[in-house]
């Protein structure tokens, strides 16, 4: 029907005609231009793309035993082999052949496992009185009316004295998403465990300290540019004892240290009290990932402050390193390039990335210094640390382009404030924030056309950005359509617009506190929503030059008499072909004169993609993950001119085979 739609023209509205400069060749579209922005909230990392599936594995979180159910005679030591994870549990026999010593993980809301998959279960453990033991592992369905609870099991031997590591493969026999896991000690011989763990053995690209592969498989199906880590305002934390700090999250893993999460006691209306970072998902971790989907890594690291949201001017100087003690933040930046870039023969962190698997170097250029932070008036709170920064890390790596930002808001007093104070300090980008409703996305289509395009003027990074739709703040097609419009802006703008990134990324179904979001999922289950399709249509067609595309002399950009009309247009050379992107987001029909200009007369082979709904507040769901999914029809297009018809909210990407 789209298709047919396309090529006949609307018979009772004026014809809206875009003149498509295809010859004239105008700015290189950057390869960082869409890209994917990770923080660790609504259980995005542990209980979600870190593919552990064991909560509090190591006995660190304050109520040590959360996650777990015990029984028989378990005690709990801190004297264990791992320095920053000193927590260990000893299973002790009963006494009594009918009372029984276990410990059982619920894992995050329940364990999910799929029937005839493997599991790698791994655990440090010892015989702290010497000999030999043996512990059973058991997969159990609790809630289930067949004699025998358990869906999978097997057998461990634990030697000698000394604690080592022990691993086993359980097949699960069905597939359920609310597993546990229990560990049942010896009946007679007192064992110690520490660090336990399970893994699903089918990771992605089959690491053993891996990614979930179907959330990890939906980013590099989005062909990323850039992959902005690991947030968001868990890099301030609540605290500055609660930052995410980088160095907690790198070597082995079992000796990565427990973070506070900022966000699990934020919201008392969708409230998670046990809501940590075990820092599986580290550092190392995002760079590997970064290379994997083929996107430039973009690490943010702490300014030296902590989350201004939560602790205002008047704790400033309670809650903020004074400017004197930056140091060990500065050396953080500069250490990390060093883990990044270095050469392991003369550079302790290079050294520490090689011995954790990988000797080349990632070839980090980008880092952001600061997340979220603004000054106060008469109080530069944020830029006089920030300069410091800059100054510091230039004299060290003047390769590396460093990213400010102007706050959380999208104009007014702060950013209007720190817009010009970026480029006085001398950041080479800047990252702007916008969460906003549909009227903004749909006034906002002219943002960056008049911005600073002189020598000296940082490039701009959308860090940050969703429509929140007013009254209807989920996911639904409309407010991805909002977005679709937006992004027009930037491709147009690719002189000055370095890069962009949806927020945020993950959400689990039974644990979010954000929304609308990109990526949704349960235990075993996922689904990409409106705005991911959106995403993932600007970066498979984001081509390699703009052209110009105007509508009597003006960008189609929402504008007075341009009916509710959006549109931008490239140039592929990779493929030779002309993309043009027109989204319609008002409630009639569009007809569209194409003017090709610079195309010779005669017909084309094109292929139309659409994204479309009847529903505005309509969305995929676990139960029906492609209930709106981009669709692809062949056609053809005629040089000079071409009439379409674009329907009522609708995204239409036309690619023309030159």
């Amino acid at each position: 029907m789209f298709a047919a739609l396309a090529v006949a023209a609307g018979m009772n509205a004026q014809t809206n005609t875009f003149d498509i400069n295809t010859s004239k060749v105008g700015a290189p579209i950057p390869s960082t231009m869409y890209g994917i922005f990770f923080e660790d909230i609504n259980y995005a990392a542990d209980g979600g793309l870190y593919a552990e599936l064991i909560k509090n594995r190591s006995f660190e979180f304050p109520n040590n035993y959360a996650g777990w159910i015990i029984s028989g005679r378990v005690s709990l030591k801190d004297d264990g082999p791992f320095k920053k994870n000193p927590h260990y549990v000893r299973l002790a026999p009963s006494g009594h052949r009918d009372k029984h010593t276990m410990i059982e993980n619920e894992g995050f809301f329940g364990i999910g496992v799929k029937a005839n998959a493997e599991y790698r279960f791994s655990v440090w453990a010892r015989v702290p009185d010497g000999g030999n033991a043996k512990i059973w592992i058991d997969l159990v369905e609790n809630a289930t009316m067949t004699d025998d609870q358990k869906i999978g099991n097997a057998g461990l031997d634990i030697s000698g004295k000394e604690w080592k590591k022990y691993t086993v493969t359980l097949k699960a026999k069905k597939t359920l998403d609310k597993a546990h896991l229990r560990v049942w000690g010896d009946s007679k011989v007192t064992t110690d465990l520490e660090h336990v763990s399970l893994f699903p053995v089918d990771t992605y690209k089959g690491h053993e300290n891996g990614m979930r592969k179907d959330l990890a498989e939906s980013l590099e199906q989005l062909k990323p540019g850039v992959f902005r880590f690991p947030g968001g305002c868990i890099v301030e934390g609540t605290d500055l004892a609660t930052r995410y700090q980088w160095k907690n999250s790198v070597g082995p893993v079992e000796n990565r240290p427990l973070n506070e999460n900022r966000w699990h006691y934020t919201f008392t209306h969708r409230y998670f009290p046990d809501y940590f970072q075990s820092y599986g998902l580290g550092f190392y971790e995002y760079f590997l990932l970064s290379e994997e989907i083929g996107a430039e890594p973009l690490p943010v690291l702490n300014v030296g402050m902590s989350c201004q949201f939560q602790n205002g001017i008047e704790h400033e100087d309670e809650v903020h390193v004074p400017l004197d003690q930056l140091q060990p933040y500065i050396d953080d930046c500069i250490d990390l390039i060093d883990f990044a870039n270095g050469d392991p023969a003369t550079n302790q962190w290079a050294k520490l990335r090689a011995d954790m698997g990988h000797p080349e170097p990632f070839n980090l250029k980008y880092l952001g210094v600061g997340n979220e932070q603004w000054d106060y008036e008469g109080n530069p709170a944020f830029t006089k640390r920030l300069k410091i920064f800059v100054d510091a890390i230039r004299k060290v790596h003047p390769e590396i382009k460093l990213i400010g930002t102007t706050g959380p808001n999208s104009e007014g007093k702060e950013f209007d404030m720190l817009q010009p104070r970026m480029k006085e300090i001398g950041c080479d980008l800047y990252d702007e924030h916008f969460y906003r409703n549909e009227e903004w996305f749909l006034k906002s289509g002219n943002r960056y056309d008049n911005y600073d395009r002189s020598k000296k003027a940082p490039k701009v990074f959308a860090g940050e950005y969703a429509c929140h739709g007013k009254g209807k703040k989920w996911n639904h097609f409309n407010a991805a359509l909002m977005e679709a419009a937006f992004m027009t802006d930037l491709e147009r703008n690719a002189d000055i617009v370095e890069m962009a990134t949806y927020a945020p990324l993950f959400a689990h179904v039974e644990g979010w506190q954000w929304r609308p979001d990109a990526i949704w999922y349960d235990n075993l289950r996922k689904f990409n929503s409106c705005s991911y399709y959106v995403q993932q249509l600007y970066s498979l067609n984001k081509g390699t030059n703009v052209l110009s595309l105007t509508m009597n002399g003006k960008p189609v950009a929402g504008n007075d008499g341009q009916n509710g009309l959006f549109a931008s247009a490239v140039l592929d050379k990779n493929t030779n072909e002309v993309v043009i992107k027109v989204i319609n987001t008002g409630d009639k029909l569009q007809p569209v004169t194409l003017n090709l200009r610079g195309m010779k007369k005669g017909t084309y082979s094109a292929q139309l993609i659409s994204l479309h709904s009847d529903d505005l507040t309509a969305e995929n769901t676990l139960d029906n993950p492609t209930k709106i999914v981009p669709q692809t029809s062949s056609l053809s297009v005629t040089a000079p001119a071409q009439e379409i018809s674009v329907p009522a909210r609708t995204f239409y990407i036309y690619r023309i085979k030159k």
